[in-house]
């Protein structure tokens, strides 16, 4: 009897200390952090304090997460004022990207300058989304150039750059490319790496891109205007990716898909049904792949059962979403950046 007992009293007082589920959100408070003629379509944490943005009109800077201080500066090239839409950070550095030929990568310079480190002129040349697997390795994507999607890589932190040939990439289709929407074209876990294009296909890695191959989904992809606009995985196996087409927001047909294999099967999911055209999704960290949150300028969606079904919690547009942690995230869009509670 005694051992018995003691065997309840266990079982008591684990199930005492076992933490409760989490409660799927319901509403977002959405907090002004910087307000200007800019548009922030990149966003990325460089650490547990500090959120770093760039934009239009050469924008970019820093919000303090704790103050939501905001300090920002403008950076030129030659008569060029650049227009960024990727960046990414190391512990060391952080690293902005511009579009249009010619494209400007800029790195955290030693004296307090941002330091130029790649650029590349010609026809086509647009870039799209930037990503680092670890301190020294990192990868971009832009438009298609010279028959194939143009992906650079670098090796040692970022000062110096390689553009990959054409030969040892997929045979690519003509205009296809990424979708310079929210930085969220590319995908990276252990050393996979994930691509999302306009052609709705999905460019995959799995040795930080020394090899490559082609993963076909069943994404709209049959106008210019459609394709996989945002990817992202919670973990090696667990995939989405959000698309749609930004001429008709309001279509949710074949615009959202699903891999749990990574990504050697896509499915659709939740077709005809939840969020129209979005430009950013992220998985809530922390809930076992199950809760993603979708924004664009059609609003804020959330599903908390792996993307199966969604509730908009917010009218507010923005073009792209990063989670700090499993409540709080920071947005971006047009002429602003704000912090998200999520309740």
């Amino acid at each position: 009897m005694r051992s018995i007992l003691s065997i309840f009293a266990i079982l008591v007082l684990i199930s005492c200390v076992e933490k409760p589920q989490k409660q799927p959100f319901q509403s977002v408070e959405i907090t002004p952090v910087f307000e200007d003629s800019v548009s922030v379509r990149a966003i990325t944490f460089l650490d547990a304090r500090t959120l770093a943005f760039a934009g239009s009109n050469g924008v970019y800077g820093t919000v303090d997460i704790r103050s939501l201080q905001v300090r920002s500066n403008i950076q030129t090239y030659d008569s060029i004022t650049p227009t960024f839409r990727a960046v990414g950070g190391t512990t060391q550095d952080f690293f902005m990207l511009s579009i249009e030929s010619p494209a400007l990568l800029y790195k955290t310079g030693d004296k307090g300058q941002m330091e130029l480190v790649y650029t590349e002129e010609g026809e086509g040349v647009f870039y799209d989304s930037l990503a680092f697997w670890n301190d020294s390795e990192g990868i971009a994507v832009g438009d298609t150039v010279g028959g194939c999607i143009s992906i650079i890589i670098t090796r040692d932190g970022g000062t110096s750059w390689t553009k990959t040939p054409c030969s040892d990439l997929p045979e690519g289709i003509e205009g296809e490319g990424a979708f310079a929407a929210s930085n969220s074209n590319i995908a990276v876990q252990e050393d996979k790496v994930w691509i999302g294009t306009t052609a709705g296909r999905v460019y995959f890695s799995g040795d930080k891109g020394m090899t490559w191959q082609i993963q076909e989904t069943p994404i709209v992809s049959e106008k210019p205007t459609q394709g996989i606009y945002s990817i992202d995985f919670f973990d090696e196996n667990t995939g989405f990716a959000i698309g749609g087409d930004y001429t008709q927001p309001e279509s949710n047909k074949a615009n959202k898909i699903k891999t749990v294999d990574g990504g050697k099967t896509w499915q659709l999911i939740a077709d005809g049904q939840g969020p129209g055209y979005k430009s950013c999704v992220q998985f809530v960290p922390n809930s076992n792949g199950e809760a993603l949150v979708a924004v664009g300028f059609t609003g804020i969606s959330y599903s908390s059962d792996g993307g199966e079904n969604w509730i908009q919690l917010s009218e507010e547009p923005f073009f792209t979403l990063r989670f700090l942690n499993n409540s709080t995230a920071f947005a971006a869009g047009s002429n602003r950046i704000a912090k998200l509670v999520f309740k």
